[in-house]
């Protein structure tokens, strides 16, 4: 790491720790020739992850979208906050642990419902009714079936 006062390349990190967002590490740095101090981050580079939606478009992946609807799936249910935060993050691992660089939106959206399905099964359906554009009352009525059996 160069020092950004003398512009030397021998510099030492004397202090590490986690940053206030626990996701990157903050490490006090030292010149070996200058002796100035200066503070760098670390933070662990993630492959960006790109939705390709239903019309074929692509766009960016976005936790809060997915908070969202879990959230709005999970209105007025008696679900603490702290378990909906986990499904997210349970969610989010699995999509970054396929270590694909597109994933479609629709297997993001039957992995929520996986997840939805053991959380609780008001806010499943709530979920799939959207998710799975439901036409009719039948089609509703058949997935309240499969979770009835």
């Amino acid at each position: 790491m160069k020092c950004p006062f003398c512009n030397q390349d021998n510099t030492r990190v004397v202090d590490s720790r986690p940053a206030d967002d626990n996701s990157s590490i903050r490490r006090r740095r030292m010149c070996d020739e200058c002796k100035r101090r200066f503070t760098t981050y670390e933070k662990v580079e993630t492959i960006p992850l790109v939705v390709i939606k239903k019309d074929n478009s692509r766009e960016e992946y976005d936790r809060s979208k997915i908070e969202a609807g879990v959230l709005r799936a999970c209105y007025k249910r008696p679900i603490p906050v702290q378990k909906i935060k986990e499904l997210v993050d349970n969610v989010e691992t699995e999509l970054f642990n396929r270590e694909e660089r597109e994933i479609e939106s629709k297997v993001i959206g039957e992995i929520v419902m996986d997840k939805l399905k053991n959380l609780e099964a008001v806010a499943y359906v709530r979920f799939a009714s959207v998710y799975r554009e439901f036409k009719d009352v039948n089609t509703f009525m058949d997935e309240l079936k499969k979770i009835l059996n």
